[in-house]
């Protein structure tokens, strides 16, 4: 190898080093884990068949995944969750049950977080991996469209 081809490795090797070493610092947050391990503590939010967990810790704010949107009804998600479900009307006294009984989770969930220290607002984001796991691809929209 020639001192040139050899320096060159040496100085493509230290960047890419250098760019995966500030990637993992950026994206490592110790936070998240400490409040996703509240979530799961929580023996009524750990019994609900979809787990809310924190996605990000940013200066007081806590975003924490949601399995709806204005894009993915409450129905498309209780309808996996619960099959039973699948084919009612939304005003269906057990459909408006099961809608109930995520908002409750929902609230929960919240609630813990805003219990926690240096917590001062949650924010939500839908959970398209949990989707798409479960076959339901929600179409993400952006901002004002």
């Amino acid at each position: 190898m020639d001192s040139f081809t050899r320096n060159y490795s040496i100085a493509l090797g230290v960047i890419v080093v250098g760019a995966l070493a500030w990637w993992i610092s950026t994206s490592f947050n110790p936070r998240v884990g400490e409040l996703n391990d509240v979530l799961a503590a929580d023996q009524d939010l750990s019994s609900y068949p979809y787990r809310f967990r924190v996605v990000d810790y940013d200066d007081g704010v806590v975003v924490l995944s949601t399995p709806r949107s204005f894009d993915v009804p409450a129905m498309r998600f209780l309808e996996i969750i619960k099959p039973e479900l699948a084919g009612k009307a939304q005003d269906d006294p057990s459909m408006l049950a099961a809608q109930q009984e995520l908002i409750e989770h929902q609230k929960r969930a919240q609630g813990l977080m805003l219990g926690q220290a240096e917590v001062d607002r949650v924010d939500w984001e839908l959970d398209v991996r949990w989707l798409a796991d479960h076959g339901v691809h929600a179409g993400v929209h952006a901002p004002g469209s």
